[in-house]
């Protein structure tokens, strides 16, 4: 295989690593839900939607910042057990040209790097990311109705020509930051989808590398970085649960003051990790449920959009043969008007009944009526059948 099904080895397989990376995205997803049912029913929770992307970054920002500093991972990979470590590849000696890898502890410098890798610039790309449709919407409006600016434009001038010098001077300035705010959106629109398509194309590249054995880093800001990320072992957990005790124990040591007030201090601490220490198991039970109500929903819309589909109706009752028409054959083979087999056999459609085409074109023409049932008929009533039973 060309990858680890298993969990051997301390290299993390690459669903591991592409679950730990699709992990934010989900987790926004089901939080933007939550506060979007919420907002239904109580339109305070607008304001939370309306700033997404700073609250969702202010989030992360906290977590990240968190996982880093106790876990020496991030938030979505000490869920599964990975742990992050500095390498430096070294070329063995003897004249030996391959090379083995030397893995140590973050620095401090790595850490508060890999918060801006983490938190930063995905906030960044989606600002980006809207401005790019924002300005791609106006585009498109603008192409079907034309630029609101000209249709505007005579009531500016009105607008402008009557206030005083100083509103005059105010109007200009908002006027030029106007026309440089549209500037930076266009030049945003056309280069971000290179810069999408340039992050995207490496983003790819690196995690095929990464699938083919060909590197150990899952992605360009590791490898930036100087960062590969590894499988945790059972002593290294239990180094991180005496590595977070120790933490606590020296920040509960530095409270000053009164004893009220650090009895104040302690229980803000004690809050703060208790919401830490179930913020991954509350956050993992959102996605859950974010999940599990998108298929719920989803199933329901399907099923009251999908057409009602109702059974067949039964067929209507065989024309019955009338007193004057003619009698059939006891052969169903033969023509009832010549009872003789049947030539180029044709039906009419009105009736059902297999004739000889020359005997009930001849018929119909004449009678314009069915022979057997009497019903009314015309020659273009006559189907020639290809397959004669």
């Amino acid at each position: 295989m060309l990858f680890q099904v298993g969990g051997q080895g301390t290299r993390p397989t690459f669903f591991e690593m592409a679950a730990a990376q699709q992990l934010p995205s989900s987790l926004r997803a089901a939080l933007t839900y939550s506060f979007g049912v919420l907002a239904l029913r109580r339109p305070v929770f607008h304001k939370v939607l309306d700033y997404e992307d700073e609250f969702f970054a202010l989030l992360m920002l906290v977590l990240e910042a968190h996982s880093l500093r106790t876990t020496e991972a991030s938030f979505a990979e000490s869920l599964y057990g990975l742990r992050r470590r500095a390498v430096k590849i070294k070329s063995r000696r003897n004249g030996n040209p391959s090379h083995h890898a030397e893995f140590s502890n973050l620095e401090k410098r790595q850490k508060v790097l890999s918060v801006v890798f983490l938190v930063v610039l995905p906030y960044f790309k989606s600002k980006l990311n809207s401005v790019y449709n924002k300005e791609r919407e106006a585009r498109l409006q603008a192409s079907l109705w034309g630029d609101g600016d000209d249709r505007l434009a005579d009531v500016n001038f009105i607008a402008e020509v009557e206030p005083a010098v100083d509103s005059a001077g105010r109007s200009a300035q908002t006027t030029s930051r106007r026309h440089l705010t549209k500037r930076i959106q266009r030049v945003i629109g056309i280069l971000y989808p290179w810069i999408h398509a340039s992050s995207e194309g490496l983003s790819f590249s690196y995690q095929l590398l990464y699938l083919l054995d060909a590197t150990g880093f899952y992605s360009l800001g590791l490898h930036a970085l100087g960062i590969q990320v590894c499988r945790a072992t059972g002593q290294e957990l239990m180094d991180t649960s005496s590595r977070i005790s120790k933490i606590r124990s020296r920040e509960r040591e530095r409270l000053r003051g009164p004893a009220w007030l650090k009895a104040v201090q302690g229980a803000l601490l004690s809050c703060t990790y208790t919401v830490l220490d179930y913020a991954q198991t509350g956050l993992i039970a959102a996605v859950f449920f974010f999940k599990m109500m998108e298929w719920w929903y989803q199933s329901a819309e399907e099923r009251m959009s999908a057409p009602t589909v109702y059974p067949p109706p039964p067929p209507p009752p065989p024309p019955k043969v009338a007193k004057e028409g003619i009698p059939l054959p006891s052969d169903r083979k033969l023509c009832p008007l010549c009872s003789q087999k049947r030539a180029n056999p044709s039906v009419v459609t009105v009736s059902g009944f297999v004739f000889c085409y020359a005997c009930i074109f001849k018929y119909v023409s004449q009678y314009k009526r069915c022979p057997v049932t009497l019903i009314p008929a015309s020659a273009a009533d006559v189907r020639r059948l290809f397959h004669d039973m």
